[in-house]
């Protein structure tokens, strides 16, 4: 049967795990769902995989990372439980968890942020929107990915819906855009923790 990819972007971290726990309490199994999302300023430990971050390089601490890729594939009990945490060039340090994760280290850690692109855009969505997704992750927003049975897409839109929280991803490309943004690019650094911290700031204040 055909299978759809429903993406969707937040800004908060805590947004996205409770889309996470709506769409696994709605019945999809966690093996089909994925998170990515920027881990500056957010301490993961208990969360499946321990980092931090240096504020002024913007890379992963703490664990290696090749220590730490065998926490982020298969959640356990649940997607959350198997978070783990590495870093890419263009977006910097991460936490993740999921299918998507695999295909973003299967090629390894140093071709992960253009696979990040790869990745979305190999599962159906389309390279216009892989980009802002991609973007938004390096700003300090999170990526929830669902793939799911073309007959259940409506339902699980319907659950990420009454979750809330979600940018509206057209919204956010104009708004790219106005700043002189085209695309995202892998080769660029990533955002630092001060950068990130003053980009969120920012949207409360937009909000």
């Amino acid at each position: 049967m055909a299978t759809r990819t429903i993406t969707r972007l937040y800004d908060s971290y805590d947004e996205a795990t409770r889309a996470v726990q709506a769409l696994e309490a709605a019945g999809v199994p966690h093996d089909d769902i994925s998170l990515v999302g920027s881990a500056h300023d957010r301490a993961t430990a208990g969360e499946g995989g321990t980092a931090t971050t240096d504020g002024d390089s913007g890379a992963a601490t703490g664990a290696g990372t090749g220590a730490t890729l065998g926490t982020l594939v298969g959640g356990g009990a649940g997607l959350l439980a198997g978070i783990g945490a590495l870093a890419i060039p263009g977006v910097g340090p991460i936490v993740a968890a999921g299918w998507l994760v695999a295909a973003l280290t299967g090629a390894g850690v140093g071709a992960a942020a253009g696979g990040l692109l790869g990745s979305l855009t190999g599962a159906g969505v389309s390279e216009e929107d892989a980009h802002v997704y991609a973007e938004g992750v390096r700003r300090g927003g999170t990526m929830l990915t669902a793939r799911v049975e073309e007959g259940q897409a409506a339902r699980v839109e319907s659950v990420l819906a009454s979750s809330g929280g979600h940018v509206d991803v057209a919204a956010r490309r104009s708004e790219y855009q106005s700043e002189g943004w085209s695309r995202f690019d892998p080769a660029a650094p990533g955002y630092t923790t001060t950068e990130v911290q003053s980009e969120r700031k920012r949207r409360v204040r937009v909000s």
